[in-house]
């Protein structure tokens, strides 16, 4: 057997195996304790929520449906349909 041989032999080793993974996992768990504390003493949301909340979709769909009001009558504007029956006509009596 070598160093990196991952079957060691003898409790010391096994011992030592299972400090580490303790010591990393108590690490693991004080560090996401820490950043959940951060993160709601900075009034800023966890890091795991990620999405919109209902409110911003109502917001969001609000805004969606205003800018199609407005071009709905940007488009039947007098100016605009004068404009676009000239360019149909134009393109309908053209030569080929």
């Amino acid at each position: 057997m070598n160093g990196n041989d991952v079957r060691t032999k003898g409790t010391a080793s096994t011992g030592t195996r299972l400090a580490d993974t303790a010591r990393t996992g108590a690490m693991s768990w004080t560090r996401g304790l820490f950043t959940r504390a951060r993160d709601r003493l900075s009034g800023g949301l966890p890091r795991d929520d990620a999405g919109m909340t209902t409110s911003e979709y109502a917001m969001g769909t609000i805004a969606a449906c205003a800018f199609a009001a407005a071009l709905y009558q940007v488009i039947t504007s007098d100016t605009v349909s004068t404009a676009l029956e000239s360019i149909i006509g134009k393109a309908l009596d053209a030569q080929f």
